[in-house]
């Protein structure tokens, strides 16, 4: 199953994207969950508690460098697919894939049709493929994220947030049968989120989980620490925690 997790920047798509990971792995998921950063602020893995030493965008920058010096006799699917698995970081129970900087100059189009081909066919390794997309909806337009099944859409209490959110779902449902399910997640909501009911109504989209402002989260960003150190008591935890049950893994299992 692929979740794609995406919506305006500073929403807190990252920290969504990590504790679906968390919810999956502690909700029994068998076999590892590989998890994908294509945000190029690339904060997925520290998210998770792991480090990065390389991204794909370097090994694409290598590969546009080095292929007129690589002859044809070198496969460059196969050099690619190599370099993939090298820069995969292994951690508890999933993987972490990070994409990494946008393009720089010069022609991606045939080095990024072999790469999609690649994820895809890496992606049918795990039962999971958990995306931090990057904000907006270049990804999106781009078509460079395969099918989606289930799509979690992360909003702030702001009204840009919720249009944003608008705007990913409309664009989103022109593109077809690309994309399943859509899930609005309402981040750092106070007091109640008294006007979540308006903001919902405003763009059409009903909430689906709310995660109340937590002042665990922030302290574990102060601090440097992974998701897997929140408490199960954590707002922000129990919150996808109990979304991923209901709307993921009863999905899965149904």
């Amino acid at each position: 199953m692929r979740i794609l997790v995406g919506g305006k920047g500073g929403t807190g798509k990252t920290l969504v994207s990590g504790l679906i990971v968390r919810s999956l792995i502690e909700g029994g998921v068998e076999g590892p969950i590989l998890a994908v950063d294509a945000d190029p602020d690339a904060n997925l893995g520290e998210a998770l508690g792991v480090g990065v030493e390389s991204t794909l965008g370097l090994v694409r920058e290598e590969l546009l460098e080095n292929q007129r010096r690589m002859g044809p006799e070198v496969d460059k699917r196969v050099w690619l697919e190599s370099k993939i698995y090298e820069i995969i970081t292994e951690g508890q129970d999933f993987d972490v894939l990070t994409m990494g900087r946008p393009e720089g100059p010069g022609c991606y189009c045939a080095v990024n049709n072999i790469l999609r081909n690649l994820l895809d066919t890496l992606s049918s390794s795990y039962p999971f493929l958990v995306i931090d997309a990057e904000a907006g909806l270049e990804h999106l337009s781009r078509r460079t994220t395969g099918k989606v099944d289930e799509m979690v859409i992360v909003t702030d209490l702001s009204v840009k947030g919720f249009m944003t959110a608008r705007r990913i779902v409309d664009l989103a449902e022109s593109l077809g049968s690309r994309f399943g399910k859509f899930h609005l997640i309402a981040n750092r909501v106070v007091n109640g989120g008294g006007a979540l009911g308006a903001l919902s109504s405003r763009v059409g989209i009903d909430i689906h989980t709310i995660i109340p402002e937590d002042p665990e989260v922030t302290r574990a960003d102060i601090e440097g620490r992974s998701v897997f150190t929140l408490g199960d008591e954590s707002p922000s935890y129990a919150s996808i925690r109990s979304f991923v049950g209901k709307e993921i893994l009863r999905e899965e299992s149904g």
